[in-house]
């Protein structure tokens, strides 16, 4: 009558509703561990695969290169590198006397700092924007060993809109999972290939927050081909992201 007599003492039903519903949590919190597990366990495999494919793909595309180089020179040509799909943009000089719509611009990059890094897709509309605030920022292109140095030292991830260090592959999954993103080779291999889901993964990345360059820059008034250091540097952007990584 409300409740079970258990050696001659009552025990209220709303304390056997309470226990029933513990175990209940209890049996449901195990089966989720248990999938947890064998999921993680799935993803290592998985994740372990892509990454070995993925270091194949980049050996070959090296092996390639030099092997079209190697033929060039023998024809006593040149081989001049297909163009590239990827930038890297920093931020080198602050806010002083600057138009409305360079802040703009640099705004719509995510440059919002002095010393701030972004990816970006080479196409003609990312052209003309760097164009109009090119005083202001150095961009180049940047080679696998740069993309990996930032993604692993430097990489900040956006989740709920908030800044979250890359130190889980799960981050990663909870965020780009449905893009077939699941782990930071997966992230390095979008980027630096500009595959399908580029903006997805480039959008989730924070813009880096580099140091100064070690060693100081040289006159940041100047282009780059003057002997300054704003505007395109193509390939040397790699040694000043070494100096400021």
């Amino acid at each position: 009558m409300g409740g079970e007599e258990v050696k001659g003492v009552v025990v209220p039903e709303s304390v056997l509703k309470k226990r029933k519903r513990s175990e209940e949590w209890a049996l449901a919190k195990k089966q989720e561990l248990e999938a947890t597990k064998k999921k993680n366990v799935a993803n290592r495999k998985l994740i372990y695969v892509r990454a070995k494919q993925y270091a194949k793909e980049y050996d070959e595309q090296q092996k390639e290169l030099i092997q079209l180089k190697r033929e060039a020179k023998l024809k006593g040509g040149f081989y001049v590198n297909p163009e590239a799909k990827l930038l890297f943009i920093i931020r080198i000089r602050g806010i002083n006397a600057m138009h409305p719509k360079t802040r703009k611009i640099l705004q719509l990059l995510r440059l919002r700092q002095i010393f701030n890094g972004v990816f970006l897709k080479v196409n003609k509309a990312t052209m003309n924007m760097l164009h109009r605030v090119e005083p202001y920022v150095t961009y180049g292109y940047p080679n696998l060993k740069s993309v990996k140095e930032l993604i692993y030292k430097r990489g900040y991830g956006k989740l709920n809109k908030r800044r979250t260090a890359l130190t889980d592959n799960s981050i990663i999954e909870q965020a780009l999972g449905k893009y077939g993103i699941i782990c930071i080779e997966d992230l390095i291999h979008e980027i630096m290939t500009v595959g399908p889901h580029f903006k997805e993964a480039n959008n989730f990345l924070w813009p880096f927050k580099l140091k100064a360059p070690l060693g100081g820059l040289k006159k940041k008034r100047n282009h780059y081909v003057e002997g300054g250091d704003a505007g395109n540097r193509e390939d040397y952007i790699n040694e000043l992201i070494r100096r400021m990584n």
